[in-house]
C-alpha cells in the first residue's frame, strides 16, 4: 500500500537522497544536498513550501514540493496560484500512477488552502506528464528556468488520464 505524507525528520535522509537523484536526472550541476539543507528544509520549516513523500511501507519512492505563491515568498511567479515546484518518482516505480497520485494529493492540499489554480514549470521530459494531468501549455515562458508555463485553472477536476 502506498501512502503520501508530509516530509518529517524521520524521512529527511531518504528525501535528500531522492532529491540528489532527481537533480542528477535533470543534469543539474548544483549541490543537491546543499540545496536541501540550505534552501528546501529552511523554507519548509518557515512554512513557505510544503513537501510530501510517497512511500510503500517504509520505502520512499518519490516526493513533491509545492507552495501557494505569495508576495512574502522569494519565489512568487503567479501570486495566489499553487506552484508544483518539484515532483519526482524513482525510475523503477514510474508508470504505475504514483506521480499522478502524488500530484493530485498536492493539488487537493493546495485547494484546501484556498488555491483554485496551479501551475508548473516542467523540464522538457516532464511536459507530457503535466499535460496528461490536465495542465495546459501556455504562451507564458519562464526565462529564469528556461521553460514554458503549464497551468491548471480548475483544481476541482483532477484531469489525470488513467492508462
Amino acid at each position: 500500500m502506498y501512502c503520501v505524507a508530509p516530509l518529517r525528520d524521520d524521512k529527511r535522509e531518504i528525501f535528500t537522497k531522492l532529491f540528489k537523484a532527481y537533480y542528477a536526472e535533470l543534469g543539474c550541476e548544483d549541490d543537491a544536498c546543499g540545496l536541501v539543507e540550505d534552501c528546501v528544509l529552511p523554507d519548509l520549516l518557515a512554512g513557505l513550501i510544503k513537501a510530501d513523500v510517497i512511500c510503500e511501507g517504509e520505502i520512499c519512492v518519490g516526493f513533491v514540493i509545492y507552495q501557494k505563491d505569495d508576495i512574502d515568498n522569494e519565489w512568487n511567479f503567479k501570486e495566489g496560484w499553487g506552484d508544483i515546484r518539484e515532483i519526482y518518482i524513482v525510475p523503477a516505480m514510474r508508470g504505475k500512477g504514483l506521480g499522478r497520485f502524488l500530484l493530485y494529493t498536492a493539488e487537493m492540499k493546495l485547494k484546501e488552502s484556498g488555491v483554485t489554480k496551479a501551475y508548473a514549470l516542467p523540464s522538457e521530459s516532464a511536459e507530457g506528464f503535466f499535460a496528461g494531468c490536465g495542465y495546459k501549455k501556455t504562451t507564458d515562458y519562464c526565462s529564469e528556468l528556461d521553460c514554458p508555463v503549464y497551468e491548471k485553472t480548475d483544481l476541482n477536476n483532477c484531469g489525470c488520464k488513467v492508462k
